[in-house]
């Protein structure tokens, strides 16, 4: 049974959806937001209380707290109840996510690693009996799970790992031999996802090992920019001896085992910037009403109501995307189920078909709490750079997030290649209307003008018209580079930076209109405005990276055809700025919190 308002991965740049057929945070039932409300709680007594003591390297603290989340439940989010997990829907675990990860960056990368990357590959790899023996143990935070991925010389390149893994005579062990670094939980780890390879195989494998086996040594903790409390160890195999009975998901399949949780972790990560945004947000609104400067509050100043607007702006459309994401997710993992597919390979499946969807939320997640934060330390002044000031930490927690699950480079060449070769193989016809934009560009434009007086009329049309403007410069890229089109990196991140705008405008457009359609128009004006003005960042942004891939191959008659084609889907959109972010920032200073 196939929902007809659903669409394919991807399919967003060719197929328009409606306000009423996409998720909004505004839509989780009475019981989500009860179990979001205990999860505030959680906390609020345990994190929050402790923020300068997660300041101080208190590794212990870390582990007690994730213990103390595993007897909640807080865990075992997505374990199926079968394993001893609570068995939530893929958003739910998304919202979970988003409201126990901004309280500092030391817990959030522990629960990260731990209920993603740490969890999943056994949930969705293992068999009956390795998922009976690990998940309900994960699921309670009696053990606490880790993710044995990187090297020395495989970073991004992750399936070039030289860690090996060698078959005993009497074919019941593997001796894996090896060395991992930046491995989150590692100090205080009892089940380790490793990767090693086997002969000369050309993928991967995966292995479970557990904490006390001979042969695991750890090195020191290392010292890093933020995550003080975070365990990061590198991780020493010599001749560990592993059960046959342990390699996970099958010979060579490591390399997808790490890809697809990656997907998730991707989602994942940019739910876990959320409510650090808002946190920072909050705090920077706090401090501009009580910061006295030329007799008034610096609230009451242009240049602080800009930042404070602007940090709204983006929190609120990465919100947006990411839940629309989640959801389309959790449909389609429903729907495969439907059909007869198992949990596990409905949950991959389903996550799988939107990976271009996942990279676009953790490139600007991450992105926009290193904006929120850096604009949280100006805000504050000097006392942003003091350690006395939560503000501080916060800037340096969030760098990491830039270089989590795949850089954000990586991630914008990846949903770009995705997309073409998703158009290669026909799963996503963008060549038609690639082909019918180019036919456009040679005729008469319209100048029917849509009508003002109906919400968003003018703002989908633009939205339209940036679709345009992506399927006009990747169409014509490829045919210009054809099969070399991959190794065009700079072409392919200003490809994806128009995907990533696009997508992210229209969530947030479509949740404002839904809102207002729910609740009227008045009700939701911030909304509506902080819509807006994210498009028009989105518009300035498609002209820049439009003009720069057109520049980059086009020339003569073809580049001025491109170029006046760039203009005529980009001029226009004329609001005042200025005007809307007044407007909510007015809002934010009188609630004296983020309150979208």
């Amino acid at each position: 049974m196939k929902n007809k308002s659903m669409i394919k991965g991807g399919e967003f740049l060719i197929k328009d959806q409606e306000a009423k057929d996409i998720f909004i945070p505004e839509d989780f039932s009475e019981n989500q937001q009860m179990m979001a409300s205990a999860t505030k709680e959680f906390v609020e007594k345990e994190l929050d209380s402790n923020r300068e003591q997660f300041e101080k390297k208190d590794y212990k603290l870390t582990e007690d707290c994730m213990k103390k989340a595993g007897e909640l439940g807080l865990l075992g989010i997505s374990v199926p109840i079968e394993y001893g997990g609570m068995g939530m829907p893929f958003n739910t675990s998304v919202l979970i996510c988003d409201q126990i990860s901004g309280a500092n960056g030391s817990f959030s990368t522990a629960f990260g690693a731990h209920t993603g990357i740490g969890t999943l590959p056994i949930l969705l790899y293992g068999n009956d009996s390795q998922r009976k023996k690990y998940l309900p143990k994960l699921s309670s935070g009696e053990w606490i799970g880790c993710y044995c991925l990187t090297e020395p010389g495989a970073g991004s390149d992750a399936n070039s790992g030289k860690t090996r893994a060698v078959l005993t005579e009497d074919e019941k062990h593997y001796l894996i031999t090896g060395q991992k670094m930046w491995i989150s939980n590692a100090g205080f780890a009892d089940v380790f996802i490793v990767f090693s390879r086997i002969e000369d195989d050309k993928n991967i494998t995966g292995f479970i090992l557990e904490k006390g086996m001979e042969g695991i040594t750890l090195g020191e903790e290392e010292h890093k920019l933020g995550l003080n409390s975070s365990s990061t160890r590198q991780v020493f195999f010599n001749e560990v001896k592993v059960p046959t009975e342990n390699m996970l998901g099958g010979r060579g399949n490591g390399f997808k085992i790490a890809m697809n949780a990656l997907n998730v972790g991707r989602i994942k990560l940019s739910a876990a910037v959320l409510d650090a945004c808002r946190r920072v947000i909050g705090l920077s609104i706090n401090y501009s009403n009580e910061r006295i400067q030329f007799g008034i509050p610096i609230a009451q100043f242009g240049a602080i109501r800009h930042k404070l607007a602007d940090m709204a702006v983006r929190t609120y459309a990465i919100e947006s995307a990411t839940y629309r994401a989640g959801n389309d997710i959790e449909k389609n993992i429903e729907k495969l189920q439907s059909e007869g597919v198992n949990h596990q390979q409905a949950y991959l499946k389903g996550v799988e078909e939107y990976a271009i969807e996942c990279s676009i939320v953790k490139v600007l997640g991450s992105e926009t709490i290193q904006f929120c934060s850096d604009e949280g330390i100006q805000i504050y002044g000097g006392m942003g750079y003091s350690t006395d000031t939560p503000m501080e930490a916060a800037y340096r927690d969030a760098r990491i997030a830039r270089i989590y699950e795949g850089t954000n480079e990586i991630n914008r060449m990846l949903l770009v290649g995705m997309i073409l070769k998703r158009a290669m193989k026909g799963e996503l016809d963008i060549m038609s209307p690639a082909m019918k934009v180019a036919s456009e560009l040679m005729s008469i434009p319209s100048f029917n003008s849509p009508d003002e007086n109906v919400l968003f009329t003018i703002e989908k049309e633009y939205l339209k018209k940036l679709k345009k403007v992506i399927l006009m410069t990747s169409g014509k890229a490829a045919q210009h580079y054809t099969m070399e089109i991959e190794k065009e990196q700079e072409v392919l991140m200003n490809l994806a930076d128009m995907v990533i705008m696009v997508y992210t405008a229209e969530s947030a457009i479509l949740r404002a209109k839904k809102l207002a359609d729910e609740n009227g128009e008045e009700s939701v004006k911030h909304q509506i405005n902080m819509s807006k003005l994210f498009l028009y960042s989105a518009i300035k942004n498609c002209q820049r990276s439009g003009e720069e891939v057109i520049l980059s191959f086009a020339e003569g008659d073809e580049q001025k055809m491109l170029l006046m084609g760039l203009k005529r889907f980009t001029k226009g959109y004329n609001i005042n700025p200025k005007q809307l972010r007044r407007s909510i920032a007015a809002k934010l200073i009188e609630e004296n919190k983020y309150c979208f």
